[in-house]
């Protein structure tokens, strides 16, 4: 049976990764606005991982939950080129 359960890789994954595409290439997932992820949550999410880190920072985002992101924010990785 596989585990559903939450991936403790995303978060540090969000606050890592850059936006491979569109009008925000290049920003941090996790620093893109509220109102980009608001239009991906209308059109809909890309597949993937990109997709679940994109549904996820709009979920921490509309909750008021960024505070969660703040300390892993002030250890980022060196970013790596899309």
């Amino acid at each position: 049976m596989e585990n559903f359960g939450p991936d403790p890789k995303l978060l540090p994954e969000m606050v890592n990764m850059r936006m491979p595409f569109g009008k925000y290439k290049g920003t941090y997932v996790s620093d893109l606005p509220v109102s980009y992820l608001e239009w991906f949550a209308r059109e809909g999410f890309p597949p993937g991982r990109l997709g679940m880190l994109l549904a996820t920072a709009f979920e921490i985002k509309i909750n008021g939950l960024e505070y969660l992101l703040a300390p892993l924010k002030k250890h980022r990785k060196p970013a790596y080129k899309v």
